[in-house]
């Protein structure tokens, strides 16, 4: 057999197939700075510049990602959450990495282990140790500190998730320091009208605490939120985000919000529609307080959670026993953002969808209430947790063309927990390139660099630096 053409594994080209398309990503995408306008990491350990004492701590610490695959490989728990030691730990990820071929995890292992640690041997139980050794050394060292992995990955903005009873003291002192990098919060209300919750009520006290008056009653949930909102406004919060199995919408009242508030803080169940009315009547409300304050509200749509009730109860939620759910969106959304939008109080919006049979639905949603005002108002969001590989991806990108403008996309964050996760923007970055530069090859867009160039360059970063209204 000719080798010849080969291409080297995660070459300088990796998935760039033409030279349009390697020209578009090393010349307009490559040296973007990175927005992260949504992700999971610890503000304090941002603040304090934390630096971890082994790769094991830093990159399979929270990762449910690799959690799942080492399950799925036979691996017990004890080596995945358990109490192994850190280096054992990271011996049964490097037993597992071999066997992770043409999932995403194969890719982001590798791009992450060169990116940050320079090291392009792949990853097998052989050079575990050696390995683990030399990268821990690393990681024990100034370089690898929170922020200075940040600059390493040139991030200009970093955007955590926040619950409306945080302090924020993190990014308050943040804010005081002379770091180049800019933290900000972004508001997650889920809790306070997750009435469903057995923890509802201890929620509602945090939440009075942090408010500065007891929630008594509705009308005064509806207060303390607003003054949560208020005070992450004064603290740069210029975000919400929440994560729904789907959107919910009420054409007519089932029930006085407050009788079902009241149910809650007794301990009593409400009806399941009792429940759903509730949410929605909680986070039309609230929707309606980003618009005053000209926040971006994200909608996290599609994921079905803790699937698994045995190990949910052993180890928690975030664990890795999510998945994707079948859930009706098309009607529930577009009333909900219809209800909205019919008193003008429709915000910056962007819709993430899990589920890609329903991709069509959310992009053309889009378009319906999208109204002139503000370039990409409606958004349909990046591939989001299991579409975030290259399928997913180019599904999201191939649907937002066909059916919006991708010139306008805010482009692409890592909803991550981890802070080894940034290379994901670098394949994201040349995925996007090679779509673009393959329709170039084909005569299917013109091989003008310099236009087409632009537009990736405004999808990677421009978009979204003027979406966002950040302070400066």
């Amino acid at each position: 057999m000719n080798f010849s053409n080969r291409k080297g594994f995660m070459d300088e080209d990796f998935l760039l197939e033409g030279e349009f398309a390697k020209k578009l990503y090393h010349d307009f995408a490559k040296h973007q700075p990175i927005i992260d306008y949504h992700n999971h990491l610890p503000p304090d350990d941002i603040l304090q510049d934390r630096l971890f004492e082994n790769i094991s701590q830093i990159w399979l610490s929270g990762d449910h990602y690799k959690w799942r695959a080492m399950r799925t490989l036979g691996i017990q728990e004890k080596y995945i959450t358990g109490d192994a030691t850190d280096a054992e730990k990271f011996e049964k990820w490097a037993f597992t990495v071999p066997y992770t071929l043409r999932n995403p995890l194969y890719h982001w292992t590798h791009l992450e282990l060169r990116r940050y640690y320079g090291i392009k041997d792949l990853l097998n139980p052989e050079n575990a140790q050696n390995i683990y050794r030399t990268t821990s050394e690393m990681t024990n060292s100034p370089e690898f500190s929170t922020q200075s992995l940040l600059r390493k990955m040139n991030v200009e903005v970093i955007c955590t998730t926040d619950d409306p009873a945080d302090d924020l003291s993190a990014h308050r002192q943040f804010q005081n320091t002379t770091s180049t990098l800019r933290m900000f919060p972004a508001f997650r209300p889920d809790k306070a009208f997750s009435i469903e919750q057995t923890a509802y009520t201890n929620y509602i006290t945090k939440l009075s605490q942090a408010a500065g008056f007891e929630i008594k009653n509705y009308d005064d949930l509806l207060q303390a939120l607003q003054k949560r909102v208020d005070f992450f406004h004064l603290n740069n919060c210029r975000l919400a985000d929440h994560g729904l199995e789907s959107l919910l919408h009420f054409s007519r009242q089932v029930a006085d919000p407050n009788v079902i508030f009241q149910k809650a803080l007794s301990g009593k169940s409400a009806t399941l529609e009792e429940t759903a009315y509730f949410k929605f009547r909680t986070l039309l409300e609230l929707c309606r307080m980003y618009h005053t304050k000209g926040w971006t509200q994200q909608f996290h749509l599609g994921a079905l959670r803790n699937n698994n009730s045995r190990l949910f109860k052993k180890l928690g939620p975030d664990t890795g026993f999510d998945s994707i759910g079948d859930f009706g969106q098309a009607d529930a959304l577009s009333g909900f953002l219809n209800e909205l939008d019919s008193t003008d109080q429709l915000g910056k919006t962007i819709l993430y969808n899990l589920n890609p049979g329903d991709n069509e639905v959310f992009a053309t949603m889009t378009g319906n209430f999208n109204d002139g005002s503000v370039k990409g108002k409606i958004q349909f969001g990046s591939g989001w947790w299991f579409l975030d590989q290259k399928d997913g991806m180019e599904r999201q990108l191939n649907t937002l063309s066909n059916m919006g403008l991708i010139s306008c996309f805010v482009g692409m964050l890592t909803d991550s927990r981890s802070f080894l996760s940034f290379p994901r923007h670098e394949y994201f970055r040349r995925i996007l390139c090679n779509l673009f530069g393959r329709d170039m090859e084909k005569g299917q867009l013109p091989t003008d660099e310099k236009w087409v160039g632009k537009i990736i360059g405004d999808i990677c970063y421009h978009n979204a630096k003027n979406y966002f209204n950040f302070p400066s």
